[in-house]
């Protein structure tokens, strides 16, 4: 049996219409009457971005809060789909906010996940063991000024540390299928130990897999002794059911740090050679 612990790794993952008024001059008492009055000008609401939409977004573009490259056809090589768009949640008190305010921005990073979880599919578990990741964006502010109200929510496979990796097929649903917790896996190139780890989509060359979490109690980070201790029972239960032989065993434990769970990360993960 060979046991391991570390610490997780941070992964990447990682959000007024014009008008205008007319002159002040008095019409000229001697003009004749118009027989019709000119139709009014309205203002043309910009439009929202396109529901299942592909792009070729770089790691770079994925985390940025706005986007401007246009879609490409999802026949063709693309690394991002927009799953959801809707219309921001900009009023509060009866003020309009600021796209680019930290209460809109908080509001769409929380509405995302929310519908990416509906969206992929599969349990709790199967989503926090892949490397699908949604992220989100907002209008930049000059579009806002021009009356752009949407957020739009694309998902993304991260690949490795720097890369995004291709998506083709159906993602709606895909982490409820043994195929798609397969294809989008979290894996490692080596033991999570080693000093070369990566953390690679499982469709690329691996060596280790992610196999299970522990959930962790939330509410103030706990300490470090506290998480390592919580998933080593738990970690190795799951190694021993990933062997082939019960009597000889490799398992990992990866728990999260301060920073990660601060930003959500209640749980830690457990690994095996796969």
């Amino acid at each position: 049996m060979r046991r391991l612990a570390l610490a997780a790794v941070a992964g990447l993952v990682a959000l007024a219409v014009d008008g205008c008024s007319g002159g002040d001059e008095e019409p000229d008492a001697a003009a004749p009457s118009p027989t019709a009055s000119p139709s009014p000008t309205t203002a043309t609401e910009p439009p929202f971005p396109e529901d299942r939409a592909c792009y070729r977004l770089t790691v770079e573009q994925a985390v940025a809060p706005t986007a401007d490259l246009a879609p490409v056809d999802c026949s063709e090589p693309h690394t991002s789909m927009t799953f959801a768009v809707g219309r921001l949640d900009n009023v509060a008190g009866g003020h309009l906010l600021a796209v680019d305010s930290q209460r809109v921005q908080d509001r769409v990073a929380a509405t995302c996940p929310q519908k990416f979880a509906e969206f992929a599919g599969g349990s709790t578990e199967a989503q926090q063991l892949s490397m699908l990741r949604a992220v989100w964006f907002t209008p930049t502010v000059e579009e806002s000024d021009k009356g752009a109200e949407w957020y739009r929510c694309d998902a993304i496979a991260v690949a490795g540390d720097d890369r995004l990796a291709p998506l083709q097929g159906r993602l709606s649903g895909v982490l409820g299928t043994p195929e798609g917790r397969d294809r989008f896996g979290m894996c490692g190139t080596t033991a999570p130990d080693d000093p070369d780890f990566e953390r690679v989509i499982c469709s690329e060359r691996h060596t280790w897999r992610a196999i299970a979490t522990v959930d962790l109690e939330p509410g103030p980070y706990p300490g470090v002794d506290a998480v390592r201790s919580r998933g080593q029972t738990p970690c190795e239960d799951a190694g021993v059911g990933a062997a082939d032989d019960a009597l000889d065993y490799e398992w990992g434990y990866e728990w999260p740090t301060k920073e990660q769970w601060e930003r959500g990360q209640t749980f830690g993960r457990c690994w095996a050679p796969d």
